[in-house]
C-alpha cells in the first residue's frame, strides 16, 4: 500500500497517486456493476474501500477513511442479501421503496448527519465536518439501500456527489473531483435502469398472483 501512494501520476499539473487512481476506477465500476445487478459488484467495491481509506486517511479527511470501513462491512452484507434474493427471470429483485422506508431513509440522513458532523467537530477528525459527514452518512444510506434492493438509492448517490464534488476540490483531490461527476452520469443512467427493472418485476409479480 505504501508503493501505492507515494508513486502515481500527473494530470493537469496535480499529482495522483496510484492508491487514489485504482480506488476510483474500481468505484467506478462498482457503479456500472450495480447497474447490472451483478455480484461482482461488492468484491469490486472492498477492493476500492482498501485502497480509499489509504487515501483519505493521508488527506486528514476522517469521515471520509470511516466510511470505507463502514462500505466494506455493508459490502460484506450485500453480497450475501444479494446471493440470497436472486431471482431466476430478473437476476437481482429490487423494487420502490415505500412511504415508511423513505421517512426512515430521510430521518437518518438528516439525524444521521448533524450527529456525525459534531462528532468530526468535537474530535478535530476533518477539516470540513458538515460536508464530510454528508458524505458519510449518505454513502452508509445508499448502500443500505442498495443492498436491500431499493431504487431509491441511486437518489441518495446524486446528493453525495453534489457534496462530495467540492470538497475534493478543496481537498486537493482533483481526480476524485472529476470521478464524482462521471458517477453522476452513471448515476442517473443506474436510476433509470432500475426503475425500469423494478416495474418489470412488480408487473410481473402482480400477473403472477392474478
Amino acid at each position: 500500500m505504501h508503493v501505492l501512494m507515494e508513486n502515481g501520476l500527473t494530470l493537469f499539473g496535480q499529482k495522483i497517486s496510484f492508491a487514489e487512481l485504482f480506488g476510483q476506477v474500481f468505484a467506478l465500476a462498482v457503479v456500472f456493476l450495480a447497474q447490472r445487478r451483478t455480484l461482482w459488484t461488492w468484491p469490486v467495491q472492498l477492493a476500492s474501500v482498501v485502497l480509499l481509506f489509504a487515501v483519505y486517511t493521508s488527506a486528514h479527511l476522517g469521515g471520509l477513511a470511516i466510511r470505507q470501513v463502514v462500505i466494506g462491512l455493508i459490502a460484506v452484507y450485500g453480497w450475501w442479501a444479494w446471493r440470497r434474493r436472486r431471482d431466476p427471470v430478473f437476476g437481482v429483485a429490487v423494487r420502490r421503496a415505500g412511504p415508511r422506508e423513505l421517512i426512515i431513509a430521510g430521518v437518518f440522513l438528516v439525524a444521521g448527519t448533524i450527529g456525525f458532523a459534531l462528532l468530526l467537530d468535537a474530535t478535530d477528525a476533518s477539516w470540513a465536518p458538515w460536508p464530510d459527514a454528508a458524505i458519510f452518512i449518505g454513502t452508509v444510506l445508499a448502500f443500505a439501500l442498495q443492498g436491500i434492493g431499493l431504487v431509491e438509492f441511486w437518489l441518495v448517490w446524486l446528493i453525495v456527489d453534489a457534496v462530495g464534488v467540492p470538497l475534493q476540490i478543496s481537498s486537493g483531490l482533483w481526480f476524485s473531483a472529476v470521478v464524482y461527476v462521471v458517477f453522476a452520469g452513471l448515476v442517473i443512467h443506474g436510476w433509470i435502469s432500475w426503475y425500469r427493472a423494478a416495474a418489470q418485476q412488480r408487473a410481473a409479480g402482480e400477473l403472477a398472483a392474478a
